[in-house]
């Protein structure tokens, strides 16, 4: 049904009115604003409104701001674990350096100290690795890589740059066993170099001790005192390094004494050993020399009787 005319008429009217309203809103809105830029009257108003206003848009904020702060955090704690790691890692290699780099050092120091024994000795040497060891109580032997095929021979002293280890006892083609002087079985002749007093010198299957019972009670000899090769039997060269006298004691019978000796050569730790080549002559009478061929005597002429 179509409007009326006074229906049309009210419509009008009531539009004119809201916008004269939104006309006079806005007007004293910029007055206000006006007067309140110039004047700074509602300062205080604004800082009420935000005071009240702020925990709402603080609890708004909240779920946004917990959801990034539990983003971030297992971002860095993954991004600190992958460091963590990574630093493990890189202590790891570098301690690994390290150790390796220690071992060469030594290594090369040893080495170093075989080479000037080598040049002092004024002998035949030769080089040789060890590939294994064998400490039980009963038994102090070592494996030596090299063997008949580089010309090595039972009974060569083995030494290192401190001092005499042991002998050869076995030689295979590419390896041999040498006992060491510390070996419950062994026994070599020495001298204290101070005095002289030549003795025998007994493994006792401990690694750090040797042994050297039947000393005369009014011998001259003392803690602190060094032993050598006497050169006696000859198979060790005479003034090669043996050990140190560690401590003396008297025997049950009160008429002799016995001596502990610590080795002089790093027999647990040498990892290079030198073996002696130029061996001195077995100690002797000399061998008797051939008697003259028959036909010989035979050519010689007779003395004529009366000359």
């Amino acid at each position: 049904m179509p409007l009326s005319s006074p229906d049309k008429v009210s419509l009008f009217a009531e539009g004119a009115v809201s916008t004269a309203r939104l006309i006079a809103y806005l007007t004293l809105a910029m007055i206000v604003m006006v007067v309140d830029h110039r004047g700074n009257y509602l300062e205080r108003l604004r800082v009420v409104a935000g005071t009240l206003v702020e925990p709402v848009y603080r609890m708004a904020a909240l779920p946004s701001d917990v959801a990034r702060a539990g983003r971030l955090a297992v971002a860095t704690q993954t991004q600190l674990v992958d460091e963590n790691r990574d630093l493990r890692e890189a202590l790891l290699l570098a301690q690994v350096r390290l150790n390796r780099m220690s071992a060469l050092t030594a290594q090369n120091d040893r080495l170093k100290k075989l080479l000037d024994v080598q040049n002092e000795l004024g002998l035949g040497v030769q080089l040789a690795r060890l590939i294994d060891i064998d400490l039980d109580p009963y038994r102090h032997r070592v494996v030596l890589d090299a063997g008949s095929a580089q010309m090595i021979k039972v009974g060569q002293p083995v030494l290192d740059a401190f001092g005499i280890m042991g002998q050869i006892v076995e030689v295979l083609p590419n390896t041999s066993v040498a006992l060491l002087i510390t070996d419950p079985t062994h026994a070599i002749p020495v001298m204290v170099r101070r005095t002289g007093l030549r003795t025998i010198a007994y493994g006792t299957g401990a690694i750090d001790r040797l042994q050297l019972p039947n000393i005369p009670i009014s011998a001259d000899i003392k803690v602190g005192d060094q032993l050598v090769t006497s050169g006696l039997g000859g198979r060790f060269p005479m003034g090669f390094e043996v050990g140190q006298i560690v401590e003396i004691r008297n025997d049950e019978s009160g008429m002799f004494a016995a001596a502990t000796a610590k080795p002089a050569a790093a027999l647990d730790r040498s990892g290079e050993v030198l073996l002696l080549q130029d061996l001195p002559q077995p100690m002797g009478p000399p061998a008797p020399e051939e008697p003259p061929a028959p036909d010989a005597a035979a050519a010689s002429p007779a003395p004529e009787p009366g000359r």
